[in-house]
């Protein structure tokens, strides 16, 4: 899983079928510090989380879980996907 904020919104008017129905986010991936790391990426949105939110998100073949589950489907063409809507972030550092 990784860290994210969502920073707008991706409308398409045409897309592939099993994704119809589902909300589009762009997501800068960031760190535990809130830095942003590498560039934005285009995430489907299964829980529902609003731009300035903080997110996590998964890629890979992890990404088409949380959609196949819901709709029963094998194929899913996603990279990315927000699982979670995180509230805070605590960093403890180890004493040295």
């Amino acid at each position: 899983m990784y860290l994210g904020k969502v920073i707008g919104t991706v409308w398409a008017t045409q897309k592939h079928p099993s994704l119809i129905g589902e909300k589009l986010q762009l997501v800068q991936p960031i760190d535990a510090g809130g830095a942003s790391v590498g560039k934005p990426l285009v995430a489907v949105d299964t829980i529902g989380a609003g731009v300035g939110e903080t997110v996590m998100y998964v890629t890979s073949s992890e990404a088409a879980i949380p959609i196949k589950a819901r709709k029963r489907l094998k194929l899913i063409p996603t990279d990315a996907t927000i699982v979670g809507i995180i509230d805070r972030i605590s960093v403890q550092t180890a004493p040295k």
